[in-house]
């Protein structure tokens, strides 16, 4: 198959076009160094460029001022589940979690492994159908901060609110919806991100937060792991992911020329419209396993009547040049992942697909 398919794969998943043309042209010189991005150092002038238009275009489409700063991390956010309790949290003033999918457990089971992590609120018993409410939010006393997973990558679940906390800081997995609708971004403390969702290539974890926040880090912490040394340094201590930085960059640019936030939210809702509407006019053919109130719209999870019936759709979609579609195993199912990247085409070809089949089968 020479022709790019419809990408609906969770992360690592859909980039723009664009970028990935814009990529391949600079690959073997770029910007008249003779040098491919990927060789370059990162103490150059060219890609120091690289390095702060990614921040500046980041935090104006966040619309954050100058009490936020920027670093980028290795780890994926799944180390950033254990450095956020190490650099935060105490006995005495534990994280507090709420636990809305497998991602923000594990953020939690870090926290319970360090001694410091208390939960908020908890939908598992309910097999993660639906985010927590606000008046189902039990924060600690003295808590450093509360977390929360916005949106949940397996379950198909999103915040669509911000969680009041009475001053206790607000932190914030964003990794799957990250930079994908207009939101309240400056009242949360820490925001991160890895950007293998909806922002670029594996390999770096975005965090955006307040400059106190990060420069306050226990000194005798190992040096890598602690936050106010990539403050200090701008992320450049060791050599950072730079390919991954180069490409976040871009797709924050792209997302800037095409309306910014405003336009991908609208984009986004059409797009996850469009599923929903092809679930909830089926006849009971296809079930969504999220509460309408908590419905994604990054990651849209749904059943068919049987497992083979579920088989057969992932084998003839991918035919159909639909690829990525099957659902995690903890859920079953589908799950299409309609990320900022994936355009309008692909999600009327798979609504189309889905109407298809059920009629067929």
């Amino acid at each position: 198959m020479n022709e790019r398919i419809y990408n609906f794969n969770p992360g690592p998943a859909v980039l723009p076009e664009d970028v990935l043309k814009e990529v391949q042209s600079e690959m073997l010189n770029f910007h008249g160094t003779g040098m491919s991005i990927l060789e370059i150092s990162h103490r150059a002038p060219a890609y120091d460029e690289v390095h702060q238009q990614a921040k500046a275009d980041i935090k104006e489409l966040m619309g954050l001022g100058d009490d936020y700063d920027i670093i980028f991390t290795a780890g994926g956010a799944s180390q950033t589940f254990a450095l956020i309790p190490l650099n935060f949290a105490t006995e005495s003033h534990p994280g507090s979690y709420a636990l809305s999918g497998s991602f923000s457990q594990k953020a939690y089971e870090e926290a319970v492994k360090l001694g410091v992590g208390t939960v908020a609120a908890s939908t598992k018993e309910e097999n993660y159908v639906r985010v927590p409410r606000q008046d189902e939010l039990n924060i600690a006393p003295g808590a450093a901060y509360l977390h929360i997973c916005l949106n949940n990558t397996i379950y198909g679940t999103e915040y669509h609110y911000t969680p009041q906390t009475n001053g206790v800081p607000l932190f914030a997995d964003m990794s799957s919806d990250m930079l994908s609708r207009p939101w309240d971004f400056s009242s949360y403390d820490f925001i991160y991100a890895g950007v293998q969702k909806n922002l670029g290539p594996a390999g770096v974890v975005l965090n955006i937060a307040k400059k106190e926040l990060l420069a306050n880090t226990p000194a005798e912490l190992p040096t890598m792991l602690r936050y106010s040394t990539f403050q200090k340094n701008d992320s450049l201590y060791n050599t950072p992911p730079v390919f991954a930085i180069y490409i976040v960059g871009k797709v924050a640019r792209w997302i800037k020329e095409r309306g910014g936030l405003a336009a991908m939210g609208e984009a986004n809702a059409k797009k996850a419209a469009l599923l929903y509407d092809a679930i909830d006019s089926s006849d009971g053919f296809y079930r969504g396993h999220a509460d309408k109130g908590s419905r994604s719209r990054m990651n849209v999870t749904f059943r068919l009547p049987t497992e083979e019936l579920e088989t057969a759709f992932v084998a003839e979609a991918k035919e159909h040049n639909l690829g990525g579609i099957k659902g995690h195993r903890s859920v079953g199912g589908m799950r299409a992942s309609i990320y900022n990247a994936m355009p309008l085409a692909g999600v009327e070809a798979l609504a189309a697909f889905m109407a298809e089949f059920r009629k067929k089968h």
